[in-house]
């Protein structure tokens, strides 16, 4: 996957869950000579787990890690399987009908406008995010449209101190999972380093509906996962 958009930013803040979208970003980013600041954010999230991933892949990167508390906010975040413990985390394939439960409201907003100021503030020219075709369906803030109009947003509310050129970049908004991880493959990323989970227990519980999309992604990629699992989506120990 080539960069768009010409040349590679200088520097980019990179939203880093920990996660494989997300860290296959911020290794694309790194090989084609790019400076990164990891932004990584505690929302209360049950799988919190995530943010020690994202701080081993900015250790392995030599790039900063910052984490971003807003874990008071997710309190009132109610409703959402990621942030309420009452809530079940859903099973099975990621369908709109069956993630809707995983939303919190306006998250991609709130992390993007945070990194944006980030940036301003470092003299960063972009950020970058990991949203992916797959999360089209459920989730609305990971469309085109959306950080289409999120990045004019950003640059009409930073006139006259954002760098010039600055970029919003989700490269793989238009690619599937299993393209991700073709590319994390080019680019070296140390999979067995990210975490996906979100129920957040010891290991991945393989049965979860990011479980079942990073195994789908890894066979359709046809790229060793190195993922240890609790079980399968059959129910088989891994």
């Amino acid at each position: 996957m080539e960069m768009t958009e010409h040349t590679p930013p200088q520097h980019a803040v990179v939203i880093a869950s920990g996660g494989l979208d997300s860290t296959t970003v911020a290794y694309w980013l790194a090989n084609s000579g790019s400076r990164l600041t990891l932004l990584s954010f505690d929302y209360g999230q049950r799988h919190r787990k995530e943010l020690d991933y994202a701080r081993r892949s900015a250790d392995l990167l030599g790039a900063r890690h910052e984490i971003v508390d807003l874990s008071g906010l997710g309190r009132l975040l109610s409703g959402s399987a990621l942030t309420d413990p009452a809530i079940a985390v859903p099973d099975g394939h990621c369908t709109a009908e069956s993630m809707r439960s995983t939303v919190v409201p306006n998250r991609n907003a709130i992390m993007l406008s945070i990194a944006v100021a980030v940036a301003v503030a470092a003299g960063a020219d972009a950020v970058a995010f990991g949203a992916h075709a797959g999360d089209h369906a459920v989730y609305p803030d990971c469309r085109t449209g959306f950080f289409d109009l999120f990045a004019e947003t950003a640059r009409v509310g930073n006139e006259g101190l954002i760098p010039e050129g600055f970029r919003l970049l989700a490269p793989f908004i238009d690619q599937t999972k299993a393209d991700i991880v073709a590319v994390g493959r080019q680019v070296g990323v140390p999979f067995a380093d990210t975490w996906s989970c979100y129920r957040g227990g010891e290991l991945h519980c393989g049965t979860c509906g990011t479980c079942t999309e990073r195994i789908e992604a890894f066979v359709l990629a046809e790229v060793e996962d190195p993922t240890e699992y609790a079980t399968t989506a059959t129910g088989a120990a891994r």
